[in-house]
């Protein structure tokens, strides 16, 4: 898939929304990419992880055996990719990490094994902040973290500082602080459209 055929695809589904947002990294934006909406429409996302998935095969890195993300937004995205990775008989696991009283943790008997090969996804990655959460808890089990993908990257990905970053579509966005914010200044209304508030 081309750049303007992956772009074309979040705008056909209405996950590229305009207005005056609250991130969940706490920053303000004009833009927000929902990927709900892209997860709304399975043969979308199945299109769009498997060009991810191509994208790192490609590209030499090593293949995951369990693919890890945070919930909620990465709870499908796991699961898509890791059968876009799938090349065992019982294929790549999808797991998820979950906030208990604004901690991440696992639960429901998620494991892993030293050194097992750990690639972590997420939708949207703007700071890093959930992603860098989650390579925290993953740190005790010594797996191999072989690197990070995202469907949407905000200029964070940079920051992961894992072997490798893969995203599939790079949106250059504004995002301020609130008191720096020009939205609020004007006195436009500020949505929240994420599953995290600011801290």
């Amino acid at each position: 898939m081309t750049a303007d055929e992956i772009s074309a695809a979040f705008v056909q589904v209405g996950a590229r929304q305009q207005g005056h947002f609250l991130l969940a990294s706490g920053l303000h934006s004009d833009t927000y990419l929902q990927c709900a909406r892209v997860f709304e429409r399975p043969e979308v996302a199945a299109r769009l992880c498997a060009e991810l998935a191509a994208r790192w095969k490609r590209a030499g890195a090593a293949v995951p055996q369990t693919v890890v993300g945070p919930a909620l937004g990465a709870v499908l995205m796991a699961y898509e990719m890791a059968r876009a990775f799938g090349t065992s008989p019982l294929g790549a696991r999808a797991v998820y990490a979950e906030r208990k009283d604004g901690v991440f943790s696992f639960r429901r008997g998620f494991s892993f094994a030293r050194g097992e090969r750990i690639l972590l996804c997420e939708d949207v990655v703007t700071t890093g902040g959930s992603s860098q959460e989650v390579l925290d808890v993953l740190r005790p089990f010594e797996v191999d973290v072989v690197g990070a993908i995202s469907l949407v990257d905000r200029g964070g990905g940079r920051s992961l500082g894992v072997k490798r970053y893969e995203a599939l579509l790079r949106v250059e966005a504004p995002a301020w602080p609130q008191a720096e914010c020009p939205l609020c200044k004007r006195g436009e209304p500020v949505v929240a459209p994420g599953t995290k508030q600011a801290k």
